[in-house]
């Protein structure tokens, strides 16, 4: 009982050291689980998510060691290293250009947060005028105009940022994709056209795709997805350190049950495509009058279709209604503990409005961090399936080119 009353104590002191005078029960247990019990969650969630990454990882580059030490005898080969070095060899120094980029960006990400503060705080909200800057003396309305120009000026240089790494991006995608379909088109003819054009095609235009597309994204989203995400929660944290734990309150539950929900739904989604070509095999059947086990399979193929594609529907629609009514709750915490600290005096109404516009934009980066892992992991199937291909097929083997359906995840933009 004694460690139980030290820790009631200790966050006690912890709500009366970040609020004072927190006087109404519900605010009071609001407080308290924002700011102990949520973050503390988040931090075994986020301890548990590196260990299993890293055990992953680890497997994995076993796996693919004694796999290339034992069927890929050519070191010759592009295609005997992993994924992440190849990439790395053909495409290091555009990644440079495209992690630059991000990082200046995230300046006037910050910029734009805090300028629409100023601009309500300090150029409308304010009687304190004239001021003198720099020897000069403003009025009001011309400062509102400055600080309305800087405030367009930031846009201007954000927007241009995005758009130059977006198309940069789509260059180096486009760039690896032609120079990994002559690699594997020279790899397929010195081993002697194996499996034949019936089998290169759907892989050279098919397959390698998702690769190219990654290839732009491998380092940049990260970088980029990840800094908004932790600019825009340093810039609430910067406000109010209670408005910042607020906004992460209901993360954990998101890192608990989106990925799962998601990793449930990709697997319906080869399970369909199997299906498919599972009913291409049955229609594929000498039709017969009469046969009557044609006309099974056919209709069997068809209800398990329909119970996928349900079930899929299901999922998704589950996993968005579920996101976006978390992503709506987190403003009942600003409006919660920010309009009663605005109340008390302890935070500016700017604040709380920039603290509640940042967070519009405060769920779309780790979304896009979710889709990233997602299609990291596809991408790594795909170029584990192009290396069984130059394997299996210079033995006479068979290859079965895996499809990407519009339920799975694809490449996205910053």
């Amino acid at each position: 009982m004694r460690l139980l009353d030290t820790l009631h104590l200790g966050i006690d002191s912890f709500a009366q050291y970040a609020m004072d005078d927190t006087t109404h029960w519900w605010h009071h247990s609001v407080h308290k689980v924002v700011t102990y019990v949520m973050p503390s969650i988040l931090v075994v969630i986020c301890v548990y998510w590196l260990a299993r990454t890293a055990g992953k990882a680890i497997r994995e580059n076993r796996i693919n060691r004694i796999d290339r030490m034992s069927s890929i005898e050519d070191d010759n080969s592009p295609f005997t290293v992993g994924l992440f070095r190849f990439l790395h060899k053909y495409t290091w120094r555009q990644q440079s250009w495209l992690v630059a980029g991000a990082a200046l960006s995230l300046p006037a990400l910050y910029a734009s947060l805090e300028l629409p503060k100023n601009i309500i705080n300090y150029a409308i909200n304010s009687g304190h005028f004239p001021i003198t800057v720099s020897g000069f003396s403003i009025e009001q309305v011309p400062f509102l105009f400055v600080l309305c120009s800087a405030f367009l000026v930031i846009i201007v240089i954000s927007g241009g940022l995005k758009f130059a790494i977006n198309l940069f991006k789509g260059k180096v995608a486009e760039n690896l994709l032609r120079r990994f379909r002559i690699l594997l088109h020279r790899e397929w003819r010195r081993s002697g056209c194996p499996g034949g054009n019936a089998q290169l095609i759907p892989v050279l235009i098919q397959e390698i795709e998702p690769i190219g597309g990654f290839a732009g994204d491998i380092a940049v989203t990260p970088l980029f997805q990840g800094g908004t995400f932790l600019t825009i929660l340093l810039f609430m944290f910067v406000q109010d350190p209670v408005l910042g734990a607020a906004a992460i309150a209901l993360l954990p539950v998101q890192l608990a049950i989106i990925p799962r929900l998601q990793k449930k739904i990709n697997v319906l989604s080869r399970d369909r495509v199997k299906q498919v070509r599972k009913l291409g095999a049955s229609l594929d059947e000498p039709n017969v009058y009469g046969n009557r086990r044609y006309v099974k399979n056919v209709h069997d193929s068809f209800r398990v279709l329909q119970v996928i594609r349900i079930d899929i529907y299901r999922r998704k629609f589950l996993m968005k209604g579920l996101n976006n009514f978390l992503n709506h709750l987190s403003p009942f915490f600003f409006y919660t503990i920010g309009g009663y600290l605005v109340i008390d005096g302890n935070l500016s109404f700017g604040a709380l409005v920039a603290v509640l516009g940042a967070h519009k934009d405060f769920a779309s980066p780790l979304k896009e961090l979710f889709r990233y892992y997602q299609t990291m992991e596809d991408v790594k199937v795909r170029y584990d399936e192009i290396q069984k291909f130059l394997i299996n097929t210079a033995a006479g083997g068979e290859f079965e080119p895996i499809a990407l359906t519009k339920d799975e995840p694809i490449p996205s933009s910053v």
